[in-house]
């Protein structure tokens, strides 16, 4: 995944690679220079090498200091670059993904991934892969510079390096496992935030802010504890490459010294060799880390992947205008995670601008009926057919741009009024937008609002009252002109002088198009041309409202329970 990544940037990551080549040179250029600086000053005694020194000096650390700057500004660009791309492609993925993935994923976990694990990547390429060319490069390049000048106290001081690499690989192994877990713990505390955040007045109407409080705090904690875990682990593969380091380091003073004072080897050659070798630990100690933010790494591009490889939905099929004649053949349904089928052998015809109703008691199947004329799923046995096309067999695009959704679920969007109603159908002009409202008794109310349809209404609309909200998913519908629509309960939330206003936007609206009702209201069942009675999967009445209620049975029983009190009929016997 971070090679295809960063493919489009290869430029910028050759001509970084480039830079941290040429910052390992300097850095050993730097361990070079002490040689001929302590030979030449110290003991040639040589002023004019004294001046150039600190000219020289300051040459390589400006040098080093540009480098430095090319290669972290060049790697964070990249960095920002290939973050930018993954969460978009992320996103563009979850558009993607069937609902059934939905189902089984909390949406906060999807959220801590998309900027909680995506920024930890970020890190990873802007800064540990920078580390990685950086501090592994000038390892090299001090490395020969140690082994040219005493082979023999190069190969002495390399004994503590195999040490060095198994503690650093024990830890990394360590720190893979454990930074799992915070991953974890933090999707854990994004998802409680995110509960709160959309349950706050449910939270403030039962008193449940000290619990809640609790919660996030026990949430806090285990992160906490998680987090020092990998403070520990980093932290005690530092102190492991230092001691190794210090032991190495020992060995050669002693060695080193001894030659010095036989006069086996020169002062400036062994202080020379003692720079490179001092130089050299302190990016193996970093090198650890980058050990470390690899395995971290890791698990991130798992949990990325985890979505990325997932299976979208059904793509290409049949693109065709649908008259909206529906016919369900034989259809049986089970959710995945379900051992029992929600829908049980539902045959039945709608017919090109019908009006048909689904009733029944809660759990009978009406919202799993329409999620599969939806395509949101597809039957586990039997067949649905628009027009006589075969469900499978359509685009889902284009069965959906044929269809029209009001629910009783209210989904508006933190944007304007406008863009609101412009969901239905975005290449709309301003003149239809305000038609499409006028249609569904919407109108009237948004220019009253302070900036009329540019009026941002607030996450879920949050800033208008339940009949504004319904009146303006209404007029999205109508903006789309959909040839079938699915009211889901649409108004049974509603007091009754917004019911009777959106009713007669309903009314509106389902004028000349294939419409079906999951009813809540007596006078949209009453009005159907017929109305499928389901329970516990199956449907086991059909017929007209007058036929129904001399059949007697359960649409009697719902309509004596549901009915009677809002038509005022008296019960039928």
């Amino acid at each position: 995944m971070l090679w295809q990544l960063s493919r489009p940037y290869l430029g910028r990551l050759f001509a970084a690679m480039f830079f941290s080549l040429i910052l390992s040179g300097i850095n050993g250029a730097i361990a070079w220079a002490v040689k001929p600086a302590l030979d030449t000053i110290f003991f040639k005694k040589s002023s004019g090498y004294l001046i150039a020194l600190p000219v020289g000096v300051i040459i390589l650390f400006l040098l080093r200091g540009v480098f430095t700057y090319l290669t972290s500004y060049l790697m964070g660009s990249i960095g920002a670059k290939i973050v930018k791309s993954l969460r978009q492609r992320i996103y563009d993925k979850l558009l993607a993904l069937p609902l059934s993935y939905y189902t089984n994923t909390s949406s906060g976990s999807l959220v801590s991934r998309i900027l909680n694990d995506v920024r930890i990547f970020q890190s990873t390429v802007a800064y540990t892969i920078r580390d990685f060319f950086v501090e592994g490069s000038t390892v090299i390049v001090l490395a020969c510079v140690a082994i040219y000048r005493r082979w023999d106290l190069a190969l002495l001081s390399f004994i503590v390096m195999p040490l060095i690499l198994f503690s650093i690989s024990k830890f990394g192994a360590r720190m893979k496992k454990t930074s799992m877990n915070t991953i974890k713990l933090i999707a854990k505390i994004t998802t409680i935030l995110q509960e709160t955040l959309q349950g706050i007045k449910i939270i403030k109407a039962f008193t449940m802010e000290m619990g809640m409080a609790e919660r996030n705090e026990q949430a806090l904690v285990d992160h906490y504890r998680n987090t020092m875990r990998e403070v520990r682990i980093t932290e005690f593969s530092s102190l492991m490459t230092e001691i190794l380091g210090g032991i190495g380091t020992a060995i050669i003073l002693f060695y080193g010294g001894h030659l010095v004072m036989t006069g086996q080897t020169s002062p400036g050659s062994f202080f020379s060799f003692i720079a490179a070798i001092i130089m050299m630990y302190t990016p193996l100690r970093r090198l650890s880390r980058v050990h470390n933010n690899f395995q971290q790494a890791r698990n991130v591009i798992e949990r990325i992947e985890d979505i990325v490889l997932i299976e979208t939905e059904k793509e290409g099929g049949i693109q065709k205008e649908n008259e909206g004649h529906i016919a369900f053949a034989n259809v049986w349904f089970k959710y995945p995670s379900s051992e029992n089928y929600a829908l049980k052998d539902i045959s039945l015809e709608i017919r090109p601008s019908e009006i048909a109703a689904l009733v029944g008691y809660s759990g009978a199947g009406k919202s799993t009926l329409v999620d599969l004329l939806a395509g949101f799923w597809y039957p586990s046995k039997g067949n649905i057919f628009i027009d006589g096309v075969d469900i499978r067999d359509l685009s889902l695009r284009s069965l959906r741009k044929n269809l029209g959704l009001v629910s009783q679920d209210l989904i508006l969007f933190d944007e304007t009024v406008k863009a609101n109603i412009l969901y239905g159908r975005p290449d709309a002009k301003e003149g239809e937008v305000i038609e499409a409202a006028k249609a569904a008794y919407a109108h009237d109310f948004i220019m009253e609002l302070p900036e009329g349809y540019e009026t941002r209404i607030g996450e879920r609309g949050v800033k208008l009252s339940g009949g504004q909200k319904q009146r303006i998913t209404i007029a999205r519908a109508i903006l789309r002109n959909p040839n079938m629509l699915i009211l889901d309960e649409a108004t049974s939330f509603l007091d009754m002088e917004s019911e009777h206003i959106v009713r007669k936007a309903l009314e509106k609206l389902m004028e000349d198009r294939t419409t079906i009702v999951i009813a809540h209201r007596p006078s949209t069942v009453q009005k159907a041309t017929r109305i499928f009675v389901m329970s516990q999967g199956m449907i086991i009445q059909q017929g007209n409202h007058e036929e129904l209620i001399s059949q007697g049975g359960l649409y009697r029983e719902l309509y004596n329970l549901q009915f009677l009190d809002a038509e005022k009929v008296p019960k039928q016997t």
